[in-house]
């Protein structure tokens, strides 16, 4: 996802979508014929509230992909600290044979019960993107749900190749769980949660713990999760679709980065993909929301088909006309408010 500023930004409780899903296929690959039509103009599609303020950015930044050519540039506007009084940096042992991984950790306990946590994936297309950009939306997060928040400045692509990524991640939940104690966490009550990009490696993570066996998550909340490879790259999609903020050709650039090889290639690692992971089964359970025209909404939808299909509990959102990180671009907006909320009930659920 991509802003001139970005700020990247469950129990068993949780309630199965109200949406209906129209596939009943327990995998991605057999697809079905989708008749599209090709004059629909996305900006009628969205609600005046989400569409000023995206003209607005889009009069004053412009809207140009990245790629190659303008990563730096991305990465360079997103380089400006961030102040906050109710976090604190530290570095941690990173996987074996790799460096130290700074995390910002937030509402540390400073005695009394434990409390919930959330380890907090921030975004940027797997190639841009901080964890201390994420501190200020997650400060909120962590006075709403009175829990402890840790946020994770994991390796860049395309530096750093799959599987640096994803161990990284792994290394700050490990140490959030040895850390329970000192940061006075219930480690019954502990979700993954990320926003784009950061929601693919949640994603990742919640199936890395499950295959591994050493941690029990509490939940998953994938916020307009960054989940296949193939889309937009092996898999077109309708003209109105991914056309704002975070498009195809942003997405092939972000994913080929992170494989290191063309997205889309049959040659994926396992684990590096959560789309093409054959057994969803035995996650936690899990909240998506995205929007309608999303360049990610389909996938979203199918995974969390496929998450229904095998006895995950799923709180699916698809938000009417909403489009890539409408919720940053819109911040006062009355959907991104009902889009918050939303999250944070699937969050109270899991803590509860």
């Amino acid at each position: 996802m991509r802003t001139s500023n970005r700020r990247e930004f469950l129990s068993r409780g949780f309630a199965t979508s109200t949406m209906v899903l129209a596939s009943a296929r327990a995998l991605p690959e057999a697809e079905p014929s989708v008749v599209t039509d090709a004059h629909v103009n996305p900006r009628s599609l969205i609600p005046t509230e989400l569409l000023q303020p995206l003209e607005a950015r889009l009069s004053t930044h412009g809207d140009r992909d990245v790629d190659a050519a303008t990563l730096a540039s991305f990465r360079e506007a997103e380089s400006a600290p961030t102040k906050s009084a109710n976090s604190e940096r530290r570095v941690i042992t990173g996987p074996p044979g790799a460096p130290q991984v700074p995390v910002f950790v937030i509402n540390a306990s400073k005695g009394g019960d434990r409390r919930p946590a959330i380890l907090y994936i921030h975004g940027g297309g797997y190639v841009m993107g901080t964890a201390q950009a994420s501190v200020p939306e997650m400060e909120q997060f962590a006075q709403e749900l009175n829990c402890v928040v840790v946020t994770v400045d994991y390796r860049l692509a395309p530096e750093t190749a799959f599987p640096g990524s994803l161990e990284d991640n792994y290394a700050a939940l490990r140490w959030l769980w040895n850390s329970a104690a000192q940061l006075g966490i219930d480690t019954k009550r502990v979700a993954v949660m990320g926003g784009s990009a950061g929601g693919g490696h949640a994603a990742m993570l919640a199936i890395a713990a499950r295959d591994r066996g050493e941690f029990q998550l509490a939940a998953q909340v994938l916020i307009y999760p960054m989940l296949d490879d193939r889309t937009g790259s092996v898999r077109p999609v309708p003209a109105h679709i991914g056309t704002y903020i975070w498009t195809p050709h942003s997405n092939q650039f972000g994913w080929s980065s992170l494989l290191g090889h063309p997205a889309g290639a049959d040659m994926a690692l396992y684990g590096s993909v959560p789309a093409r992971v054959a057994d969803l089964s035995r996650l936690p359970p899990t909240f998506i929301g995205v929007g309608s025209i999303d360049l990610f909404v389909q996938e979203d939808i199918d995974y969390a088909n496929r998450l229904v299909i095998t006895g995950v509990p799923v709180e699916l959102l698809v938000v009417p006309g909403a489009y890539h990180g409408f919720d940053l671009v819109a911040p006062d907006a009355p959907l991104t408010h009902q889009f918050k909320a939303a999250q944070l009930g699937a969050l109270r659920r899991a803590f509860s």
